[in-house]
């Protein structure tokens, strides 16, 4: 008989519903909301009635928790013998997971991390595991805090599912300067309604991480990444190969203003856009944007979907309100890397 167990997924700010999405088509029945999935910024929270190492499945989200809620005035009674045995029977079963051998240090993270009782809750958390308390961030993560959705009830023991966060994939042998995280990316490509026979092509691809999370999202007809920067492709070849999708990929150092394409041969445009930040300038980019949507209206298919992430929203949306070739279905603000990007999804005007 399986058991209805309460989960917590960690997300990028804004892509909520994206997650929430994911997890209905991924599981069914099986997985069901507890809140609409807008209602806590950067988390949906679910019960699941499967084994959890299915849930590890998931692409959009960055990290995975079981929860353990308690009805209890101070975090002094996690320390009782009832509840501390519930959690390392939890800790045991997580650890299970990914193997024992996955996990060296434990850390925990909470509100008054380092008062006394946090400490001795560490301290007995790490003899009964045999895992080294770390100064930072550990492999066995625990975070104890109020409940989302009713602080004045208890406290919740949150467990990560995995070592390490979800969103770090095991292709990324490569990073780049200003590169998306992979669930980020992995949102993006759902939001273009990527199809089998698509003709993807990802701008500025960088080191590859929109391109590489489409090609194992689904089969497609060609998938296209290209920059102007060789050390980018380099990086992203790198990673390609890591996913084991060289044969699959086509890299090239093409220029996103003119590139070497016949007009209406593309069903998908998908582009994480130079911010101004880590790369390019703001300067720049009010040259750039202009060229960059009359070429990609050009190559775009009548009925192509065209997804953009950008932290220029003032120039994106002033030239979009302009332009003569493009619609915009959808506007969504998410949260990355302390800044507030949006993502444009756009149809040609000519779509109808």
């Amino acid at each position: 008989m399986e058991v209805t167990t309460f989960y917590e997924a960690a997300v990028n700010g804004g892509l909520e519903a994206v997650c929430a999405a994911e997890l209905r088509h991924r599981f069914g029945d099986q997985a069901r909301l507890l809140h609409p999935a807008e209602r806590f910024r950067g988390s949906i929270q679910f019960t699941y009635s499967g084994s959890p190492v299915r849930l590890l499945q998931m692409k959009t989200v960055l990290s995975l928790f079981i929860v353990h809620q308690s009805p209890i005035p101070r975090p002094r009674a996690l320390l009782g013998h009832e509840i501390f045995t519930y959690l390392t029977e939890q800790i045991k079963a997580v650890r299970r997971i990914k193997g024992k051998s996955a996990y060296q240090t434990i850390y925990l993270a909470a509100a008054g991390a380092r008062s006394p009782v946090m400490t001795r809750l560490l301290d007995e958390l790490a003899q009964h595991t045999g895992l080294k308390p770390a100064g930072d961030e550990g492999d066995l993560l625990i975070r104890v805090r109020r409940p989302l959705d009713a602080p004045e009830k208890g406290w919740d023991v949150m467990i990560r599912l995995t070592p390490r966060p979800l969103a770090t994939r095991d292709w990324r042998v490569c990073d780049f300067k200003g590169a998306l995280n992979a669930a980020a990316a992995h949102a993006i490509v759902l939001l273009t309604q990527p199809g089998p026979q698509d003709v993807f092509l990802n701008t500025g691809c960088g080191s590859g991480t929109i391109l590489i999370e489409r090609a194992g999202l689904m089969p497609f007809r060609k998938a296209i990444g290209c920059d102007i920067s060789e050390e980018a492709l380099r990086c992203a070849r790198e990673n390609a190969a890591a996913a084991k999708l060289t044969p699959r990929l086509q890299l090239a150092r093409w220029d996103a203003r003119s590139l070497p394409l016949p007009d209406q041969s593309v069903d998908v445009i998908c582009s994480d856009l130079p911010f101004g930040h880590y790369v390019g300038t703001h300067q720049e980019n009010v040259a750039l944007y202009p060229d960059l949507l009359a070429e990609s209206a050009r190559v775009l298919k009548p009925k192509g979907r065209c997804v953009f992430l950008t932290h220029e929203v003032r120039l994106m949306t002033s030239l979009l309100e302009r332009s003569p070739d493009w619609a915009v279905r959808q506007v969504i603000t998410i949260e990355q890397n302390g800044l507030n990007p949006r993502i444009f999804v756009l149809n040609k005007k000519n779509n109808g």
